[in-house]
């Protein structure tokens, strides 16, 4: 005999359901976690191979979405307490901003700067005012897909 069907015959019938549970919830937090930092190395590669702003943007917004489907929208809002709009205007702002302060230093609009830091563990890295550009569309993309998904899920923000 089984512990499921002692505790079935006991009374509990939810025994199955809570089961599985666990189990969903367990690896929704695991594969969250893979997608999105997936979604980073998209968004960090994105200057020197496709990828970029956009699909990583979508990818971090269907890391949320498996979390939405493993759990109801109030956990997940208060496992990540984001305002969908305020992303949604610093994600617009900054990619307004970055090429038209490059206009005002007198150079051609969206004509992209870079240079180089030095970063302790990496050594060396490149730093693009693109990428100023590609934040601001991962930011759009991904509270956009996230507002479009909560508000057809019938959730009021």
């Amino acid at each position: 005999m089984t512990m499921k069907s002692t505790l079935k015959r006991a009374g509990y019938s939810k025994v199955q359901r809570q089961m599985n549970d666990v189990f969903i919830h367990f690896t929704s937090k695991v594969i969250f976690l893979i997608i999105l930092l997936f979604s980073i190395n998209l968004f960090m590669a994105g200057h020197y191979t496709p990828g970029g702003g956009f699909v990583g943007g979508l990818l971090a917004a269907s890391a949320i979405i498996l979390l939405l489907i493993a759990f109801d929208y109030e956990t997940v809002r208060k496992m990540i307490p984001v305002n969908f709009h305020f992303i949604i205007t610093l994600g617009l702002t900054l990619a307004i901003v970055a090429p038209t302060l490059l206009f005002f230093f007198g150079t051609p609009f969206f004509t992209h700067q870079h240079t180089y830091i030095n970063v302790p563990v990496f050594g060396e890295v490149a730093v693009h005012t693109a990428m100023l550009f590609d934040a601001g569309v991962f930011l759009t993309v991904s509270g956009t897909a996230l507002m479009i998904v909560t508000l057809v899920g019938g959730t009021d923000e």
